[in-house]
């Protein structure tokens, strides 16, 4: 048996699948595509979540397309974080390219042109259905690692919102969130004091200004109703295709701590939502987190664990993590490890660092009698890949240099005229882009100060006029207190006894 035979048989036997599966495409021996080879993800290991990696401009994003545009065929709802604006094609059919078609007849895949059901979500103003979520349904534990508060910082949140619990008071948005912040340490003082214990004003001062660090990235825009309901991300069309939904990213890429926030509580809300599924078939849903490194790179510890468990539990609710970054390295080692599928593209070695880099990439796939696993790495072409999945046992299959197929949508962005005609179809614009403002924690603590200060001010008035009833009373009876005093030399002048001895006198002397 030649080489190439004993190739073919081994990459063949290793990706031999009972239930569906997605051809990616063809191995490859020595620079030459072994056409029917197929390289294989099964559905049923999907969730186990998955790394697509590469230098810039070897091929990454039309991977990810590739896996999505295959996901919605098979009835799997998809949902992919754009940065850079170019997958928005995926409501588009290809226009095709002779390029195209001999790829496809190298791998021994028809190619097939065809446009996905696409839904635009957008975390800014940028057009697109509204992302938000409120205060409350983050939860303190949530709220406190995003800000990267301290211990004793995390249990004055942890009060705070169990006064608005206590209280029935809605928390909202951030604005919400800021005045029962000054309220605990203000008009409130007395009242938390003697419920809860004394709130230091250092520490409503520090989560303060984290709040406001946070706002100064945008997640005024987040925080707030309408919330959006996971299970819009789970939709299927008429056609039986599952949706693929595209959060447009590329005005955030400078504001990390924004896009870290949404993705965690997007994260925790579906693992609190969806049920447990088990070992299914097939994924519920897919997530491809594109420049991953903006997640890690900013995240405090307490959220790189958060990050880091969610990872681990939310397969079981039948959800896989698919992160895309330039090198597995940016991605952290606890995460790596849990990844059943790889997807490396090209890396490139300029420096001492890149060349380390490379080792240690080659280090996390499985060793092949067919490859020199860091010679192939920086030798892959445009659209080629070394790939190592999960078969349906959990084993990993043979590691195969693959040349990828081509995405059958457009591999471009929408114009302005394709993404308004697109966005008027939208059933979840309707549902999600008029924004409430009902009634909440600030509107209803500047009322209850208000009829504080106004019930202040009413004892204020009566306590001045009893204070000058006081006053009053007390001149009547100074004055009252003269009058006694003249009264006897009055009473004498003026009394019988007086006026008789006086006439008495005077008659003598007249009779005289």
């Amino acid at each position: 048996m030649s080489k190439k035979e004993a190739f073919f048989k081994h990459i063949t036997e290793g990706n031999v699948t009972k239930g569906d599966f997605i051809p990616i495409g063809a191995a490859m021996l020595e620079g030459e595509t072994i056409t029917g080879a197929y390289v294989k993800i099964p559905l049923k290991t999907m969730n186990r979540h998955g790394l697509i990696a590469g230098a810039t401009g070897t091929g990454k994003t039309k991977s990810l397309q590739v896996l999505a545009e295959n996901l919605s065929d098979k009835g799997i709802p998809v949902l992919l974080m754009d940065m850079k604006g170019d997958l928005s094609g995926l409501s588009q059919p290809s226009p095709g390219h002779p390029k195209i078609d001999e790829r496809h007849k190298k791998i021994g895949l028809p190619f097939e042109s065809k446009h996905f059901p696409v839904e635009i979500l957008t975390l800014s103003e940028q057009e697109g259905v509204r992302l938000r979520a409120t205060v409350s349904e983050f939860g303190p534990i949530l709220l406190s690692r995003i800000l990267d508060l301290s211990e004793t910082q995390s249990g004055v949140v942890a009060v705070l919102f169990q006064y608005c619990d206590d209280h029935k008071l809605p928390v909202l948005d951030l604005k919400d969130f800021k005045k029962i912040l000054h309220y605990a340490t203000n008009e409130g003082k007395e009242e938390f004091t003697k419920a809860y214990g004394r709130i230091s004003t250092s520490s409503t001062g520090a989560i303060l200004r984290k709040i406001i660090e946070l706002e100064q990235q945008g997640a005024d825009l987040f925080f707030g109703e309408t919330s959006f309901e996971v299970d819009d991300l789970l939709r299927i069309d008429e056609n039986g295709r599952g949706y693929i939904n595209i959060i447009r990213l590329t005005d955030i890429q400078d504001r990390p701590k924004l896009f870290s926030t949404f993705m965690l509580s997007l994260l925790a809300e579906i693992y609190s939502t969806f049920p447990e599924r088990g070992d299914s078939d097939r994924p519920e849903l897919i997530m491809f987190i594109d420049e991953a490194h903006l997640i890690f790179n900013e995240a405090s510890k307490p959220l790189l664990n958060q990050i880091e468990s969610i990872v681990k539990l939310i397969r079981s609710k039948g959800v896989g993590l698919y992160f895309v970054t330039q090198n597995p390295t940016d991605v952290p080692e606890a995460v790596l490890g849990q990844l059943g599928l790889k997807v490396q593209h090209a890396l490139r070695a300029f420096t001492g660092k890149d060349r380390k880099a490379i080792k240690l990439t080659a280090q996390n796939y499985p060793d092949s009698e067919f490859y020199n696993t860091e010679e192939v790495l920086t030798s892959l072409g445009i659209g080629e890949a070394l790939v190592s999945a999960l078969d349906e046992k959990g084993r990993p299959t043979p590691l195969a240099a693959t040349m990828m197929r081509a995405p059958m949508s457009r591999m471009d962005v929408l114009t302005p005229s394709e993404l308004s005609s697109l966005l008027s179809q939208s059933k979840l614009v309707t549902k999600y882009n008029d924004r409430i403002d009902r009634e909440s924690a600030y509107e209803m603590l500047n009322a209850k100060i208000k009829r504080a200060e106004a019930s202040e001010a009413i004892e204020k008035a009566k306590k001045e006029r009893e204070a000058m009833k006081r006053v009053a009373t007390k001149r009547k009876t100074s004055v009252s207190g003269r009058r006694t005093r003249m009264n006897p030399v009055v009473k004498v002048l003026t009394s019988a006894t007086f006026i008789r001895s006086v006439f008495g006198i005077l008659t003598k002397v007249i009779k005289k």
